[in-house]
Parts: structure tokens; sequence; C-alpha cells
């Protein structure tokens, strides 16, 4: 389960291996806006290079968005490499450009990045719109932009449905988007607690110091973990809703996500 997603820009080669040795769950190599226009076509054959083999950990590529210059040789480019476990979409605002997308990356896994009102609007048509799409993320930054949004609290709302409508379409919960103070790793805490209790699971990192914090805010402490076992053991003995001595109520709702809590539990040991 991929709780940390690292950044690291596609024109710089010993960036991207100092990032892959960083203990990431995965590495997205970025071609779009951490690359300058001048760079674009190296950005690409020093990725292209890199993916010719499998990675030590599994490697995104965001590619550049679909109505730029760049997406079509992007998508081509990447098509059918060995090492590229999944290409992420940016500025999607509707599904016929993750159709298209699809059919240009030869049945890689697809990551459709939402950053746009309009593609906030859509979310649940671009969540369904084809069988490679694999999840769906925000692009925060962008759509701050968009929406004129200064506070926090103003993305709580996209937030919400971004993850409504990765679940609804079947998708897995969305990693949230990137901290942008690499510094105030108090802040991104508590931007992670804040993230996980709207639903999201894990984050995306522009600095390896920032994977910790990530990692310790989405997987579940001593407690949780207590929690969830009691309620799995109590299942197994009395199927069906029950109650438990210290009052709370267990259903199959419940019992699903104490399972998902465990699944997390062997990683948690291993921090806590």
């Amino acid at each position: 389960m991929i709780l940390t997603w690292l950044y690291a820009p596609g024109d710089r080669p010993a960036v991207v291996a100092k990032a892959l040795a960083a203990g990431a769950d995965a590495v997205i190599v970025d071609l779009e806006d951490a690359v300058p226009a001048s760079r674009k076509e190296y950005a690409r054959a020093a990725t292209a290079e890199l993916l010719a083999d499998r990675p030590p950990v599994p490697v995104h590529v965001r590619v550049n968005a679909p109505d730029s210059p760049w997406a079509g040789a992007d998508l081509a480019a990447l098509a059918g490499l060995r090492g590229l476990a999944g290409v992420r979409l940016p500025k999607v605002s509707g599904p016929e450009q993750v159709a298209v997308a699809a059919d240009r990356s030869g049945g890689v896994a697809l990551y459709a990045l939402l950053e746009s009102a309009l593609g906030v609007e859509r979310a649940y048509d671009i969540a369904r719109a084809h069988p490679a799409l694999r999840g769906l993320a925000l692009g925060e930054a962008d759509l701050r932009a968009d929406l004129g949004v200064s506070a926090d609290a103003g993305l709580d709302w996209p937030r919400s449905r971004v993850v409504t409508a990765a679940r609804a379409a079947g998708l897995p919960p969305p990693a949230q988007s990137v901290f942008p103070d690499i510094r105030d790793l108090e802040a991104l805490a508590v931007s992670c607690a804040r993230g996980r209790a709207l639903g999201f699971l894990g984050r995306a990192a522009i600095h390896p110091r920032q994977l910790a914090v990530i990692e310790r805010a989405y997987l579940p402490g001593p407690e949780e973990v207590s929690a969830a076992e009691e309620i799995v053991t109590a299942a197994k003995a009395v199927p069906g809703a029950q109650a438990l001595a210290d009052g709370r109520f267990v259903d199959p709702a419940v019992v699903s996500a104490a399972r998902r809590t465990l699944l997390l539990a062997e990683r948690a040991a291993q921090v806590w």
C-alpha cells in the first residue's frame, strides 16, 4: 500500500537517483511544472532511459498537460517501457482526455490530476472514463488559483469531492496533494491529519524530509490497531451487527475499516 510519493524533476537525473534511494514508496518523475520548456525533450529522453529497466521502487511519470505541445510525445516515449509503473495526467478537465491518453500509453495505469473547477465538477465522470484509470488526485496549487482561494478551508469541498468520486467509481482513496513548505514539518503533520480525516490515504512529497511525517500521519497508532483487532475478533465470533462491551457498534462497514487498519498494522509496528 503506497503511502508516500516523492516528486523529482525529470531533467535532473542525479536528483531522480537520490529520490529513488530516499525511502519513498513510489517516485514521481515530473516532466511538467518542474521542467522548463527548453529542457522538455532532454527530460523526456532521460526518463525513458531510466525506465528502460525496472528501478528499485515503483516510478510514475507526470507527463505534460493534454493541451500542451509536449503531451503526445511524452506518452509515445513512455509507452511500453519496462520500468514504468504509472502515468499521471495533469490538468484533466474531462473524461475524453483520459480516453485519449489511454489509447496512446500502451495500457499502463493512469492517474488523473484534477486542477481546475471544471475538473472537480466532472470528477466522477473522469473517474469512470476508462479501465486504465487507477486513481484520482488534486493539484491544489492550480486549483487554488482557479478558485481564488487563499484559506486552506476553501479546499475542503473539492477534497471531499475527489475522495467521494474516487470511491464511488471503485478507485482507491486518493493521496493528498503536496505540502509546499518543506521546513514546517509540524504544519505538515497537522495537514496530513486533516487529510486523513477527509478520507485521503497517503500523500505526495516534494522533499525527502517530508516522508517520515507523512508515513506516521497515515499509519495507525497502537490504540487504533488494538481497537481494530478487537473488532475483527468480535466479528469472527459473532457474525452480523453487534455492540461491544464498551458500547461500540460493529457492523460490516466497521469491520471492513478495521481490516484495512490491520493491513497497515505490520508496517506501523516498524515505525511506532
